[in-house]
């Protein structure tokens, strides 16, 4: 497979790029920034990049199934938010906990479910920098309906969260732990069952963001490790892409074939040198990803 090298598409210096979400209907790419409060926008054929401000940290974006609509999970709650109306209403769930505890990780499933991860808070009021650790962290289902049921206690850090292209498979990690879980996946009734270790103990960094391509392949960032893995269905890893800075936390599939690779990256912890920390990076695949569900609403 030849991989193009990563381009460094918006000099963002977020200080934790986050929640990366590919818009198919406008063909923007929307990213947040957890500890500065922020979302952004770039639109590839204008080349600029838009942010708008939150009163929380922005942590996890989704599609809805409203295209003018999209789910935001804040520190402590659930919004659904129309960037171009600039409204801002409140979902109803909010996290049991806050500001102890804060969300983390969000991604629709196929059903129209939003899963949420959450983990000790490590964002001051100010938006600066704490400590993350304990197992303080959770799995959270939110039904179309507005339903919500937890699914996972214990947890230390929540991150990715992919199913696999015949929905059969959850993905679900534990930064902390350095653990990619497995689990059998319903469709029909959005539950998860026969949790088993999928991708551990991989020694460079720790686990952060994945998304999935079409032939079942998670690509998975590696906070601290500089690189994003390709991991095919049965664990094995296929391909360790470079990157050029250490903090390497998220990606998604996008454009209009969806070979391209969106990656966000934090400057929070990194090198004096890395002068590009916190950019929005691209890679363009051979293989297409998956488009991303979308929530009910």
């Amino acid at each position: 497979m030849d991989i193009a090298r990563p381009i460094c598409v918006a000099p963002a210096g977020d200080r934790c790029g986050e929640g990366p979400l590919w818009h198919p209907e406008e063909q923007a790419l929307y990213w947040t920034d957890i500890n500065r409060f922020l979302i952004h926008r770039l639109a590839p054929a204008e080349g600029a990049v838009k942010s708008w401000f939150f009163d929380e940290p922005v942590t996890a974006l989704a599609l809805t199934t409203r295209a003018d609509t999209l789910a935001v999970a804040l520190g402590s709650r659930l919004v659904l938010w129309k960037p171009a109306a600039g409204q801002r209403l409140d979902h109803g769930f909010r996290l049991p906990g806050w500001p102890a505890v804060r969300f983390n990780e969000g991604r629709a499933d196929p059903r129209g479910s939003l899963w949420l991860g959450t983990m000790r808070n490590n964002v001051a009021a100010d938006g600066s920098a704490g400590e993350a650790g304990g197992r303080d962290g959770a799995l959270y289902r939110v039904d179309p309906d507005g339903a919500v049921s937890e699914w996972k206690r214990s947890v230390g850090i929540a991150n990715t969260l992919a199913w696999s292209p015949d929905a059969a498979r959850l993905y679900f990690a534990d930064t902390l732990a350095n653990v990619i879980w497995a689990y059998d996946y319903d469709r029909a009734t959005g539950s998860i069952a026969a949790e088993r270790v999928f991708f551990a103990g991989f020694p460079r960094g720790l686990p952060d963001g994945s998304a999935m391509d079409r032939e079942g392949c998670l690509w998975h960032c590696r906070h601290g490790g500089g690189c994003v893995v390709r991991i095919a269905p049965d664990g094995a890893v296929q391909r360790v892409i470079e990157m050029p800075v250490a903090n390497v936390t998220s990606c998604i599939f996008g454009g209009e074939d969806y070979r391209t690779l969106y990656v966000t990256t934090a400057a929070n912890g990194a090198a004096p040198g890395e002068r590009l920390a916190g950019g929005l990076f691209t890679l363009e695949t051979e293989t297409p990803g998956l488009p991303a569900n979308r929530f009910g609403v």
